[in-house]
Parts: structure tokens; sequence; C-alpha cells
């Protein structure tokens, strides 16, 4: 059953807030009401902050994080361990990782993860940057902090055989994390506990 809107504005509204993830027409309505309840200037500065988000943003040049500079916070870090690279599938994975405070690398944000069944190969994710930073040298350690799913693991695998040449130990997260399991919905403990308990890649293929 179709909506009866009273406005057209009211429906356009709602249709836009509606296109994000996990928002259907109900939560829109309700989201759009509120705004209207506000007053201009705040529902000015609204508008505005997300006009700048999308215009002004940046994505690190070394890792791929977002940040508001070419270079973000956590790589210009000169407390931050610069012979351990964390790879993760994105952002909100590395928020993930920084809210445990066991982690205190840096970090390479993929962008996804390969998946054949999606049409996502090597080249679509941010693959080959990782490789030219492990080849420059001063890397000692990769933690695939990829969630534990069949994609996961076929990007663990991928990067594993592109890292091969280089003197590099390659390490997943321990086991706290169940297979199946997307890593963003992880709780902090069990996160933090599987970073400082990782395992050898070696070591994990063979238990699967």
């Amino acid at each position: 059953m179709n909506e009866q809107y009273p406005s057209k504005l009211l429906e356009k509204a709602v249709n836009e807030f509606s296109k994000l993830p996990g928002i259907g027409h109900r939560t829109a309505l309700r989201l759009v009401l509120h705004l209207l309840k506000q007053d201009t200037e705040a529902v000015r500065q609204f508008g505005e902050s997300i006009i700048r988000l999308k215009e002004e943003v940046k994505y690190c040049q070394v890792c791929h994080n977002i940040s508001d500079t070419d270079l973000c916070d956590l790589c210009a870090n000169p407390d931050r361990d610069r012979t351990t690279i964390c790879v993760v599938e994105n952002i909100r994975n590395v928020m993930s990782i920084e809210d445990t405070g066991q982690f205190h690398g840096l970090y390479h944000v993929l962008g996804g993860v390969i998946s054949p069944m999606d049409g996502v190969g090597p080249g679509d994710i941010e693959l080959a940057s990782l490789v030219d930073r492990v080849a420059a040298g001063g890397i000692s350690e990769v933690i695939l902090a990829l969630s534990p799913t069949m994609e996961g693991d076929t990007t663990n695998f991928y990067i594993s055989r592109r890292l091969a040449p280089f003197d590099v130990k390659l390490t997943v997260l321990a086991r706290g994390v169940n297979i199946g399991d997307e890593l963003e919905y992880t709780d902090e403990i069990t996160l933090g506990r599987s970073i400082v308990n990782r395992v050898n890649f070696n070591s994990y293929q063979t238990q699967k």
C-alpha cells in the first residue's frame, strides 16, 4: 500500500532518506518529520555537513583511510609502530580495531574483498598499493584482519601469494572471531583479544 503524502516536498525528502542502508520508508518519514521540527539554521548545518563531507573528504594516500588531509592522523603519528600493517576491508574496521586500544601499528584499507560472485576481483581493491608498501621495506609483519568469511579467506590467500616473495611475517586474527562473523559487529573485548593472540597465517591455513 502506497503512502499518501500531503506534500510532494515531504514525499521527495522521505524517498531520499529511504535510499540509505537500513532505512525504510517509515523510519525515513520519522527522520524527515523530526527535521521539520528543528529551526532552519540547525537543518541548514545538517545539510551543509553532508555536502562538505562529500566534496571535501579525502582518502589517505598511504593507507586509504578516510581523512581530512592527504595523510591521515594514524599514518602521520610518529608513535605508531611502523613495522606492522593491519589489513582491513573497510574504514569501519579501522574504527572497530582502534576502539580496542590493542593495536598500535599502521593500517591498510582494501576497500572491499575479492568476491567473484559480485564481480569484485583483485584489481578492484587496494591490493597493488599494499604490495608496494611491503616491497618498499621496513615492514616485518602484516596482519590479515579480514572477516572470517569465504570472501575474506579468499582475499587472505591471494594476499599471501602476492607477499610470498618478501621477508614478512603473515598473521591472522585468533579464533575469538567466529567463522562467518563480520568484523565490525564483533565486540571490542573479543576483537582486542583476537588481535593480541593473532596466529601465523600458515598455521591458520593448516587448521582449516
